[in-house]
């Protein structure tokens, strides 16, 4: 640690309350205030900001001790600040006293102490904790067998394994059993990183993926609704965690779920007949996760543009926006997507895994969490009458009349 840093030195740092940052208390949306944990965070942060000019290249300070009050709210949109005074300096430790801020209003107070410590020493110590590179979020790697399966097919060939959705009746819609099969097959998969060297994911039939069951939806309470969709958002955010690279080979219609389901893959060749949408809108609710990850690859407008407005673009424009990589004819499309994966398989396995890792990792953690946010939305919609409207009327094949209010 260098030389210089004394009592009375300060730290501070600026942050605006967003969603992730909040707890919604008793359900109601306008008791929505910054939450404890993430005030704790502010003022750690503060004081780490304190102690970085004092740090050589190979250190970093890591939090040892804190004792908080939380003396008012903030709520979603305030600007916060975090305020960190050292007290005292002994040896590698530094202590502070800690204070959190709404405008000229103090909501938080109390001590903290850090640690400056060796960063070689933080990295190993990390690694033997993350030993299980393999675990895809709260999927369990299975080095087994897969059971029988229902929903998918799977088959694999020379380290290429393709997992096609097989409901081509229903548009291959995702049901509640077809989510606990994919999460076996990701289980799988993480399980099988030698084997399994790249996967492939297509449709059977005319579609890719319709979305989610709808009449299956309209019989299930929210509570199970809410149940289904948080898997649903772990599956898919599980693709990413995978060892193998991943491609969609889109064959027709990527909608709602399905279209989440595409754009979760690491790449995506669609066919000239695949189209992507995010219809939900239309049935009477926002999607019930995967929003954030549509904003990153596509931008702002263009997602506001898919969500609000609940229409399909055609494989082109998708190509054009940067939602697929590729687009060729139907004919070649699973030829197309077999080369893309004989190309990743002439390359080094542990550069793949370990650069597809570094790629996902530097987005952030945000897009991994807001699914949360997504789904209560999604949930309370599904309450509403307009919903049931939605679900009607996709029964009845017939045009919706919402309320519009």
């Amino acid at each position: 640690m260098k030389n210089g840093l004394h009592p009375g030195q300060t730290g501070d740092l600026l942050w605006v309350v967003d969603p992730t940052m909040t707890i919604t208390l008793g359900g109601l949306p306008a008791a929505t205030v910054f939450s404890t944990p993430f005030m704790i965070m502010l003022m750690e942060r503060a004081a780490r900001e304190a102690l970085r000019p004092f740090l050589e290249d190979s250190e970093e300070s890591v939090g040892v001790e804190v004792q908080v009050e939380h003396l008012g709210p903030a709520a979603l949109g305030d600007t916060v600040r975090g305020l960190a005074r050292v007290t005292a300096v002994d040896g590698r430790r530094v202590h502070f006293a800690v204070q959190a801020f709404a405008g000229d209003r103090e909501i938080g107070r109390g001590t903290h102490r850090r640690a400056v410590v060796n960063l070689n020493r933080i990295v190993e110590n990390v690694e033997k904790l993350c030993g299980d590179q393999g675990r895809a979020l709260a999927l369990e790697p299975n080095p087994g067998n897969l059971p029988p399966l229902e929903t998918l097919r799977v088959a694999t060939k020379d380290r290429v394994t393709t997992v096609t959705f097989r409901r081509p009746d229903a548009l291959n819609a995702v049901n509640v059993r077809m989510t606990g099969e994919w999460e076996q097959v990701m289980s799988w998969l993480a399980g099988h990183p030698e084997e399994v060297r790249v996967a492939i994911l297509t449709g059977a039939g005319s579609a890719f993926c319709a979305g989610d069951d709808v009449k299956e939806l309209a019989s299930l309470s929210l509570d199970e609704a809410r149940r289904l969709s948080l898997r649903q958002a772990n599956l898919w955010l599980a693709a990413e965690r995978l060892p193998q690279p991943v491609i969609a080979a889109v064959n027709g219609p990527a909608l709602g779920a399905g279209c989440v389901a595409a754009y979760s893959c690491d790449f995506r060749v669609a066919a000239h007949a695949a189209t992507f949408g995010m219809p939900e809108i239309k049935l009477g609710w926002p999607p019930g996760y995967g929003v954030a990850q549509l904003t990153a690859i596509v931008g702002k407008a263009r997602a506001l543009e898919l969500c609000l407005l609940g229409e399909s673009i055609p494989a082109t424009k998708a190509l054009e926006w940067g939602l697929v990589h590729e687009v060729v004819p139907g004919a070649m499309l699973l030829t197309r997507a077999q080369h893309l994966a004989d190309r990743l398989l002439a390359l080094p396995a542990e550069a793949l895994r370990a650069t597809k890792r570094l790629v996902h990792a530097d987005e952030g953690q945000l897009p991994k969490i807001t699914h949360r946010a997504d789904t209560e939305a999604y949930i309370r919609c599904l309450a509403l009458p307009d919903a049931q409207e939605g679900i009607a009327a996709f029964a009845a094949k017939r045009k919706p009349q919402f309320r519009g209010k």
